[in-house]
C-alpha cells in the first residue's frame, strides 16, 4: 500500500508540473523550462511527463487501493501547485 501511495503522490506532482508545459507547448506560448523556454521544448517536457506518468501508473495496484491512491495523487497535485503558486520553487530554480 505504501508503494501505491508514494507512486500516486509522485504521479500527482509530475502531472501538476508537466501539464502546464504540455499546454503551453500546444498553445505555442513560452514558459520557463530546463530544456528551453519556447513552445517545442515545453511541449516535449510536458509530453515526457505524461509518458512518465503512464509508466509509473503501472506500479500502482489500482483495484486494491483505488480511493487511497486517488487521494494521494490529489495531495501530490495540491503540493506542487502550492509550491509553484507560492514561488517557493523559484528560489531553487527547479522548474
Amino acid at each position: 500500500m505504501i508503494k501505491s501511495l508514494a507512486v500516486s503522490f509522485l504521479v500527482g506532482v509530475i502531472l501538476g508540473n508537466g501539464l502546464p508545459h504540455f499546454i503551453k507547448g500546444l498553445s505555442q506560448d513560452n514558459l520557463p523550462c530546463k530544456i528551453g523556454n519556447g513552445p517545442l521544448p515545453n511541449f516535449l517536457a510536458g509530453w515526457a511527463s505524461l509518458v512518465l506518468i503512464g509508466l509509473l501508473y503501472q506500479l500502482i495496484d489500482v483495484q486494491k487501493f483505488a480511493v487511497s491512491s486517488l487521494i494521494a495523487g490529489y495531495v501530490g497535485l495540491l503540493f506542487i501547485g502550492l509550491l509553484h503558486s507560492s514561488g517557493a520553487l523559484d528560489r531553487f530554480k527547479l522548474s
